[in-house]
């Protein structure tokens, strides 16, 4: 069944969880960001938790979860699930808000619509007229009388994300940063009646962060991490040795571009590996025959390793996972694909293939991402995979905000190998 919802209407839901959806024609001309807002009586988020964005993909309990948006066929996608029945006993609803980030505003998105999905359900939300607004909250989700319900808001803010942090309990205040044109940090401070702050942040996710030391295993879903910065960091990919895997690395620099770091080319980009008088190196291919050089771990897996010596112009170092369909059928989760971040100091940061499905035509997995702060390496565990079928390169991009974002098959189809 399918209803349309006029602004400020609101209608009652058949089960307590779902799927939000909002779409939009894509422009080069706007950037836009989904940011769900988990909120108490009084409107207002409890700490940085109650904040569900790209950088912290899950609510507490699953109550909502964030998926990175999809561009195709001229549209870009942004979803974000939810369960009502998860949500702890403060908290009454969700908040589904969206941001432009390039300053243009709602006025030069086109096509906008968003939807509630809940079974074989579909309620369309049909939005006003925007003009100089900057951030919109789309809808909102709760319970009233023991029943789900949405309500369609569409309200706007022509100061986009700190109005929208403000008007929810969130104090969003630019500090001053020695790469502000590259890198401007915003840090979102949830005030609480008692009058203490917590962090959580946008754009520069160093900032209140807890260091971490030792060995460390990260999932997705979890808030990234932060290890001392030294001379050398090594990023070495491990798998079963009865397939063949390549890693590479995509560099975001100070200025603006992305670099790739590849024994192998793909179309109209050539083989380089090393960037910036070694800054970003491949230390070589491991194909099927193992090579002590590169310190297997066991007898049964393979390495290839990627080190980064950083410098201020590397912001990021996005590594990614790559079998060829050359090289045959194989999935990440069957051949226990995963990333170790070392700093050569007593620190490691490990990422798992852990959320792979046994499908064996996707080709492509971006497992973290490495920030160069100047607070210290942070390290964002994503665990993104491409589509079926797909052999092109992820793309990285940086919305107004200074948030680093990677694009699963945006980039170039690589070459055949």
């Amino acid at each position: 069944m399918s209803q349309l919802l006029q602004p400020g209407g609101n209608d009652v839901l058949s089960a307590l969880k779902g799927t939000v959806i909002v779409t939009h024609k894509i422009s080069q001309d706007i950037d836009t960001s989904l940011t769900a807002f988990l909120l108490t009586d009084n409107s207002k988020v409890q700490g940085d938790e109650g904040i569900v964005f790209y950088n912290q993909p899950q609510g507490p309990g699953g109550m909502a979860i964030y998926y990175p948006p999809n561009d195709e066929s001229g549209e870009r996608t942004h979803k974000i699930s939810f369960d009502l029945s998860k949500a702890s006993p403060d908290i009454t609803r969700i908040a589904v808000t969206l941001t432009e980030d390039k300053g243009s505003g709602f006025v030069k998105v086109q096509g906008l619509k968003a939807s509630v999905i809940v079974g074989s359900d579909v309620i369309e939300l049909k939005p006003q007229q925007f003009t100089e607004e900057k951030g919109i909250v789309v809808l909102e989700l709760y319970i009233r009388n023991g029943q789900p319900k949405v309500r369609s808001v569409w309200k706007g803010f022509s100061s986009g994300l700190d109005g929208l942090c403000k008007h929810f309990g969130v104090e969003v205040k630019d500090d001053s940063c020695p790469h502000q044109d590259s890198c401007p940090k915003q840090d979102m401070v949830v005030k609480q009646g008692t009058g203490a702050a917590q962090g959580a942040s946008i754009g520069s996710p160093s900032v209140n962060l807890q260091k971490v030391t030792g060995k460390i295993n990260l999932s997705k879903g979890q808030k990234p991490v932060i290890i001392n910065k030294t001379a050398e960091i090594t990023a070495y990919v491990t798998w079963d040795s009865e397939t063949d895997y390549d890693i590479y690395a995509l560099v975001f620099t100070k200025d603006g571009r992305q670099i790739d770091v590849a024994m192998f080319g793909a179309e109209d980009v050539e083989p380089l590996q090393s960037f910036d008088n070694g800054a970003v190196e491949h230390m070589g291919d491991v194909g099927f025959t193992e090579d002590e050089e590169y310190d297997l771990r066991t007898e049964d897996t393979k390495t290839e390793i990627i080190k980064i010596r950083p410098n201020d112009n590397i912001l990021a170092v996005v590594p990614v996972v790559y079998s060829a369909q050359s090289n045959g059928t194989g999935s990440f989760f069957e051949y226990r694909v995963s990333i170790t971040i070392d700093n050569n100091a007593g620190t490691t940061v490990s990422i798992t293939s852990q959320n792979a499905n046994d499908d064996d035509s996707i080709y492509t997995c971006v497992p973290g991402i490495i920030l160069n702060t100047p607070e210290g390496i942070v390290i964002d565990a994503v665990e993104l995979y491409s589509e079926p079928d797909s052999e092109n390169r992820p793309k990285i991009i940086r919305g107004h905000d200074g948030k680093i974002k990677v694009l699963m098959d945006a980039g170039p189809q690589n070459d055949f190998k």
